[in-house]
């Protein structure tokens, strides 16, 4: 990692200009009051709490900017293709999607942002015992804190395997002297932050002040993923059995699955009794072309990306109000074999081919169109903003990073897909959507995975774990042995000691 990112995360960090990243569009807005050094900042609560703004606005890594998570996520995986223009539009995206990856093409980003929210985590974290504030407001302020720095740092070990860990902020010398740790010494890190930061999660939420804040079901579920990842079921169940409660009803946190599937993707229902970790958007930071993908973006891109190219109503058709798009993730007919019947269908993919077909819209097919385009987060006329900057960076339709179905099948893994309570979980998020119980075991959880959670980024990991991945993504390229991580960008490895991933050299 390079002395130049560093220095400029912390001067946003320190400063403090920046958006709450889950956050609605009302509240936890930080206006800018100059700029601090670091000797003269963080004297006061109201600093340390630019501090814990800081840190969280990482998350929106998650759907904002060109190069977000859930766009690469998907490319990668069997449900959608890369899409886009031509070949040869988001070479990182594009060479994901068909495993012709390489230090070169994978966006520096990927690396950088992530580092960039351990590096406020760890500014806070250093301040944070010597400011003169509420005790009980600091202890909570630490354990948001570990809990951040512990999601991106699963971030990075999940996607790069070994990776440089460090939970003091380095000196300038030590940039480029740094190496990098063993994935197993970096799961231990994640793991002991995430075990110290929950019990100082408060067990709810404030919606008025606090949403989009973790609480201690969000720490638990992460906490949770982080084990399944590992394959150790045994310490995920429990965690996820504390999240989950009883299948179907109301968990100790105050979460249920919300009782029609379709109203998971209204843009107003943020913060809804499903989710449990968000990843917020605003149409007032009023993004533009010049700084998208800032610090200062809080815009959800991940819409304009899936809408489909140069659409258009026909006039009295009926048709979808869609606003035009870049074609990002067209849906594998794969998915749409799989989603055929499924009652989610309608609310997870937009079959615009078919109204082009019928004369009822028209648009410009991108590059490896099927027709399919991911619904979910379809761009919407209705949501374009009214305030300023580019009326296509600036939408504001939140997305999930865990949301309570995840976590009840993902628990219904940890149980080896066997028994009593796996069989509850399954039909729990079944019989949301009208679907009778059907028999459960792995297969029928990860399918299960597959249609509730199409289009969300999940699958490409869901695949890892599963150990399909080979089999089911070799016609795409994908190498047993190779393409389980991302090669490190290639200004992360020069003048530095930190080593390519083998495999890549």
């Amino acid at each position: 990692m390079k002395t130049r990112n560093l220095k400029r995360n912390f001067i946003a960090a320190a400063a403090a200009i920046t958006l709450f990243s889950s956050c609605s569009d009302d509240y936890l807005v930080v206006e800018p009051k100059g700029s601090y050094l670091e000797d003269n900042y963080y004297k006061d609560e109201a600093q340390a709490y630019t501090g814990i703004v800081a840190a969280y606005d990482v998350v929106k890594k998650q759907s904002g900017g060109f190069e977000n998570m859930i766009t690469i996520l998907n490319a990668g995986s069997d449900d959608f293709y890369a899409g886009g223009g031509n070949a040869g539009d988001g070479a990182g995206i594009q060479s994901w999607s068909n495993y012709t990856i390489n230090p070169t093409l994978l966006p520096q980003s990927y690396w950088s942002d992530f580092y960039q929210g351990v590096f406020r985590a760890n500014v806070l974290l250093e301040k944070l015992p010597d400011i003169p504030m509420d005790e009980a407001v600091k202890a909570r302020f630490t354990a948001e804190a570990k809990a951040l720095r512990a999601y991106y740092y699963f971030q990075l070990v999940s996607m790069f395997g070994d990776i440089p860990l460090y939970t003091t902020n380095l000196l300038p010398d030590q940039f480029y002297t740094i190496t990098k740790s063993p994935a197993a010494e970096v799961w231990v890190q994640i793991e002991k932050d995430l075990t110290e930061a929950i019990p100082g999660l408060p067990a709810t939420l404030n919606l008025a002040t606090e949403a989009g804040r973790l609480n201690r079901g969000a720490g638990q579920a992460i906490l949770g993923k982080v084990y399944l990842f590992q394959h150790k079921n045994t310490e995920a169940a429990a965690q996820f059995a504390e999240v989950n409660g009883t299948p179907g009803q109301t968990n100790q946190y105050g979460n249920r699955l919300l009782t029609n599937f379709a109203d998971l993707w209204l843009i107003d229902n943020k913060y809804n009794t499903e989710s449990i970790f968000e990843c917020a958007h605003t149409k007032t930071s009023n993004a533009d072309w010049d700084w998208w993908g800032s610090s200062y973006d809080e815009g959800n891109s991940l819409n304009v990306m899936v809408g489909p190219r140069g659409y258009s109503v026909t006039p009295n058709s009926g048709a979808p109000n869609y606003r035009t798009g870049w074609s990002f993730n067209p849906a594998t007919l794969d998915l749409v074999s799989v989603l055929t019947d499924d009652p989610r269908m309608d609310a997870t993919l937009a079959n615009v081919g078919g109204l082009a077909a019928s004369g009822a819209a028209a648009y410009s097919p991108g590059y490896m169109d099927t027709g399919y385009f991911l619904k979910k987060f379809m761009p919407k006329t209705t949501d374009v903003t009214d305030g300023g900057g580019s009326p296509d960076l600036n939408f504001r339709q939140n997305t999930y990073i865990i949301r309570l179905a995840d976590t009840y099948l993902m628990e219904a893994e940890a149980l080896n897909g066997t028994g009593a309570r796996a069989q509850a979980l399954l039909d729990a998020v079944r019989a949301r959507v009208g679907l009778a119980s059907t028999p459960v075991s792995l297969d029928a959880v990860y399918l299960e995975r597959r249609k509730e959670l199409a289009g969300e980024g999940h699958r490409w990991h869901d695949l890892i774990r599963s150990g399909k991945a080979a089999a089911i993504l070799a016609p795409r390229g994908f190498v047993a042995g190779k393409h389980e991580h991302w090669p490190v960008p290639l200004r992360e490895t020069e003048n530095t000691q930190v080593t390519q991933n083998p495999v890549y050299n």
